[in-house]
């Protein structure tokens, strides 16, 4: 049977071919006119904008973070340095899986309970390729183990800053101050050119000189241009503007005369505070208990601030500018000064003092703390000497409360002294439209008896007692106390806030009773001026911290240790020359003469032999060795 076969057609087979092939041709001409079309896009039409999109990728611009300005004591000593740290840093953006990057760091380096929590908080508010802290000051060990590894934890790095170490520790913690980790209420407080400061800068200064003169301390940020590769890393600086570095800051503050209050303290509870009588310079300024300022460096742990927060003795809190207290017979000098120069009594004035005293048509005794009195004829000298209560509340009887308000505003009571350091208040000196406008009450006589000692509604900070007590040793010349004696080594000129004119006998006479004080047998800070080759004037005070019923007699062992008075000391010395005032206060010390008075001796027998020029260098590297060691 014959089989079709088809035949080959050559003339239809070229055809065809000839048709795809044009086809072909033609599909290639239209794709490379595609190809050419778009790479005369890229590289003519959008060249300078892919350029700028690549130079943004090979080259960044980095903040270059202030070396923060130092901080000395009156003789040099370093009291805020600067120290390198190394620092654990994790890049965001070349992180894959970072659950399981912070797992395994947490296998090669301790990781506290609150370091991931605040890295992740940190996180939220980052730029973009920003190298972002989770631990702080890393070992020798710790940064050798992350080394090591560092091959698994891409993104991960080692980073070395300079961060705020504080030598002396707890000795200066309420005077310096510390810095912190700027946080989030921080940054909703800056403004634009705050956080341009702040670029590169993880620190700001949170309490104390480093918090007011943050700004001084701070310094300029700097930038730099830096190419790097794919990876982040810098391959080299294009163009760098250097930052311009804080400004140092030397104190009037004296370490080795801080540490000599500080000892003299002891473990109680309280502040000394010392004053340059011819400058307002603050050379001691102590607030007991205290703490290590390092804890708040790089951030505290929780447990840490815990245990100062939970405290009972309050060591955060700033005794010596925020601590207000009944200041008590402290103010018998200032008050007595008032007395003569509104002429209600004399050199020759004399009481009779049977141990109480009474206002006229009122039942109410009012109890001197001598319950048999002082004797038939007290004059202002012994009134003084002893700490009568009575004479001072028979001239207060004829004072009015305003003009005795007036009196003590000359002497810096009742108002912010004006330091240079946060955080002040300013205590309370009551006058008649005070009490009218605060307890809606008129002012009663009897109010006017607790304020001529120093109680009732009256409250200073140890801070305003040593700057009262400055302004009595130089007769009137009020300055404005200030911690910062240079900036850069520009000397800060002392700064009068006003001039009181008293007449030359009563200050005279003033400074006889404080004299007195110390230095006569009967005086009631005769521990103020033992052993010592000059003369010291000065003032005890004690101060209630629970009320006492009519009648009733104090009782230390029937009241709790905190129910217990205050002991207050005030003093100058030399007499003849003044040069330093000091107050002391011990919280619930009781005995102004016995527990307070001490403590100011210990300061002016290391202060008034030293010459004017206040160089001691046997004390300044005895301390600074101290220094070195620790």
């Amino acid at each position: 049977m014959p089989h079709d076969h088809h035949l080959k057609d050559p003339h239809t087979e070229q055809r065809l071919f000839r048709n795809r092939m044009l086809v072909a041709i033609v599909g290639v001409i239209a794709l490379l006119g595609v190809l050419i079309a778009r790479f005369y896009n890229l590289q003519v039409v959008d060249y300078d904008d892919y350029r700028t999109q690549s130079d943004d990728n090979r080259i960044q611009v980095r903040p270059v973070a202030p070396t923060r300005g130092l901080i000395y004591d009156r003789n040099g000593i370093l009291l805020a340095d600067n120290r390198a740290s190394y620092n654990l840093s994790i890049v965001r953006e070349r992180v894959k899986d970072l659950d399981a990057t912070l797992e395994l760091v947490g296998h090669l380096v301790r990781l506290g309970d609150g370091d991931v929590a605040k890295f992740r908080k940190r996180l939220r508010r980052r730029r973009p390729f920003e190298p972002v802290p989770l631990r702080f000051r890393l070992s020798e060990e710790e940064i050798a183990r992350i080394s090591v590894n560092q091959f698994r934890m891409p993104g991960v790095s080692v980073e070395a800053e300079l961060v705020r170490y504080y030598a002396l520790g707890d000795l200066f913690a309420h005077s310096v101050g510390y810095v912190g980790r700027i946080s989030d209420r921080d940054l909703s407080n800056f403004t634009k050119e705050d956080v341009r400061l702040y670029r590169g800068t993880r620190s700001i200064g949170k309490v104390g000189l480093e918090r007011s003169y943050e700004k001084t301390l701070l310094g300029e940020v700097g930038y730099e241009n830096v190419e790097i590769n794919a990876r982040g890393r810098v391959l080299r600086v294009l163009e760098r503007q250097d930052p311009k570095p804080g400004a140092d800051l030397t104190l009037h503050l004296d370490a080795h005369l801080q540490q000599v209050a500080s000892d003299a303290l002891g473990d109680r509870r309280g502040a000394v505070v010392a004053i340059d009588v011819n400058t307002g310079g603050v050379l001691a300024f102590v607030s007991k208990p205290s703490f290590d300022p390092n804890l708040f460096v790089t951030g505290i742990s929780f447990a840490d601030y815990r245990a100062l927060s939970d405290s009972l003795d309050v060591p955060l809190f700033n005794r010596a500018v925020q601590g207000q207290y009944p200041p008590g017979s402290t103010l018998k000098p200032l008050m007595g000064l008032g007395g003569l120069e509104a002429g209600l009594i004399t050199r020759e004035t004399k009481i009779k003092d049977p141990g109480f005293y009474k206002l006229p048509n009122d039942p109410r005794l009012y109890r001197d703390h001598v319950r048999w009195g002082h004797g038939e004829k007290v004059d202002l000298i012994q009134a003084m000497a002893q700490s009568c209560d009575v004479y001072f509340w028979d001239m207060a009887h004829r004072w009015d409360i305003d003009g005795m308000h007036d009196m003590a505003a000359h002497f810096g009571l009742g108002s912010k002294t004006g330091i240079d350091l946060p955080m002040e208040r300013s205590g309370l000196f009551p006058s008649r439209d005070w009490k009218r406008g605060a307890r809606g009450m008129p002012w009663f006589p009897g109010d006017s008896l607790n304020a001529v000692l120093g109680q009732g509604f009256v409250l200073a900070t140890p801070l305003q007692l040593a700057v009262m007590t400055a302004t009595i040793a130089n007769r009137g010349t009020h300055y404005r106390p200030q911690m910062v004696k240079t900036i850069n080594g520009v000397e800060q000129p002392a700064e009068i806030l006003h001039n009181l004119e008293a007449h030359p006998d009563n200050w005279d006479l003033v400074f006889e009773g404080m004299e007195a004080v110390v230095n006569r047998s009967y005086g009631t800070g005769k521990r103020a001026g033992k052993d010592l080759n000059f003369r010291v004037a000065g003032k005890s005070g004690t101060a209630q911290v629970v009320g006492i019923a009519q009648g009733a007699r104090y009782d230390s062992e029937a009241l709790q240790e905190r129910h217990r008075d205050h002991a207050l000391f005030v003093a100058f010395a030399p007499v003849d020359k003044p040069r330093i005032a000091v107050a002391v206060l011990v919280e619930n010390g009781e005995a102004g003469g016995g527990v307070a008075a001490p403590v100011a001796r210990e300061l002016f027998a290391e202060w008034v032999p030293r010459p004017d020029t206040q160089e001691n260098t046997a004390q300044k590297t005895r301390l600074s060795k101290g220094v070195d060691n620790g």
